[in-house]
């Protein structure tokens, strides 16, 4: 215990006598750790947060809609109806909850002057499968759809356009040939920039009332909520061959799930990570270099010390650990630094941040990046300790 203490006080006070060295020494090292808890922390938040937004269009969703074949024209009998709709709810284990949804373009008068917007026809559990926020009034319920209420949900934006200074709910809003009861304002938990059915301007109806406008009572899109992330891709499978079984040979559906995006965005966002974890053990083998270094300059300096020491009884063994011990201080002391620094910058850059979004700090990020610097600081402080131990007593003596 008496030789661990001392080969712990010669290090220390070796390390103190050179503490400007030995600081530039460690500024490697700070840099490498901090890159890679700050590289683990950033691509595990970006991730989250991607793999958040898409999953907020909607969770275990599962779509499908008829291809258009330009060379055979489109049947009644091919189109999607609300007992495939139906069906896909009996039939397929997994599915807990369906919607479809029908859109045309219409118009509405915003201040004497006509404004273009989409109509859209809705069941009943598109709000659920679609996650639509609604901060005033409600969505269309049972009793909207079975008595084909004139009501409708119009977005924030065309309620501002159309309702500027005034709350919505009760007025009544004239689309194409029909007048509705403004029921609730709605918008998407997760923008879709126009690339879904909703648009900026979109108005939302029971889906019944839009045979007044298209004569029929097809889907234009049929919507399945697994259960599970687990059973999205066997819903689509069998949602898939469910409708291949109730239409024609002829026909072809288009059934997709956000299970493609979300793996692309997983292998993006891991590609990242390791790009930019590759730069942080650049860093870290660049400052085990400037370690070995600067210990092969420290032995240099200090052979007539070993020699010194060697020749009042110090072992081999003990000036390895010596030297092994003030290359683990430099990467260890080092490695700290770094995770500190590295924690404080997303503690202060958290309030810049938009929304509700968070950057927790990996604790495997900060035990990577600390058992990494001290293992490169180790690795190579061993060529120069391993040098100092070899060294002759009477020749370090009469080293000048």
């Amino acid at each position: 215990m008496m030789i661990r203490n001392e080969t712990w006080m010669v290090a220390l006070e070796a390390l103190w006598a050179n503490k400007i060295r030995a600081f530039l020494t460690m500024l490697g090292v700070v840099i490498g750790s901090a890159c890679i808890v700050l590289v683990v922390t950033v691509a595990m938040t970006g991730r989250r947060y991607v793999i958040g937004q898409i999953e907020g269009v909607g969770s275990n969703l599962v779509y499908a809609r008829l291809e258009i074949d330009p060379n055979r024209p489109v049947m009644l009998q091919d189109e999607l109806s609300l007992d495939d709709m139906n069906a896909a709810k009996a039939a397929i284990r997994g599915v807990v909850t369906v919607a479809g949804t029908r859109g045309i373009d219409e118009t509405v008068v915003a201040g004497s002057v006509e404004r273009h917007v989409s109509l859209i026809g809705v069941t009943e559990g598109f709000q659920t499968i679609r996650n639509l926020y609604i901060p005033r009034g409600r969505f269309l319920d049972s009793e909207d759809m079975a008595a084909r209420s004139k009501v409708c949900l119009i977005t924030e934006k065309l309620s501002k356009l159309v309702f500027p200074y005034t709350d919505p709910i009760g007025k009544t809003l004239r689309v194409g040939e029909l007048s509705y009861t403004v029921i609730g304002v709605f918008r998407e938990r997760v923008a879709t920039f126009g690339l879904s059915e909703i648009q900026d301007y979109s108005v939302l109806v029971p889906f019944p009332l839009m045979k007044y406008y298209t004569a029929d009572n097809s889907l234009e899109m049929l919507y399945a909520q697994a259960s599970s992330p687990e059973e999205v891709v066997p819903v689509t499978r069998q949602l898939e061959a469910l409708l291949r079984s109730r239409h024609p040979p002829q026909a072809r559906y288009d059934v997709q799930n956000l299970t493609a995006i979300l793996d692309a965005a997983r292998r993006i966002s891991m590609a990242l990570t390791l790009v930019l974890l590759l730069i942080g053990f650049i860093a870290l083998l660049v400052s085990g270099i400037g370690i070995m270094n600067i210990m092969l300059v420290t032995v240099r300096e200090r052979t007539r010390e070993i020699g010194i020491r060697k020749a009042i009884g110090a072992r081999r063994t003990e000036i390895l650990y010596q030297f092994l011990l003030e290359a683990f201080l430099i990467s260890g002391f080092g490695s700290v630094l770094g995770i500190l620094i590295a924690v404080a910058i997303p503690v202060l850059v958290q309030p810049l941040l938009p929304g509700n979004m968070r950057v927790p700090v990996a604790w495997e990020a900060v035990l990577l990046a600390f058992l990494v610097s001290c293992s490169v600081g180790v690795f190579f402080g061993y060529l120069p300790a391993n040098r100092a131990a070899r060294l002759q007593p009477t020749e370090s003596l009469r080293y000048e």
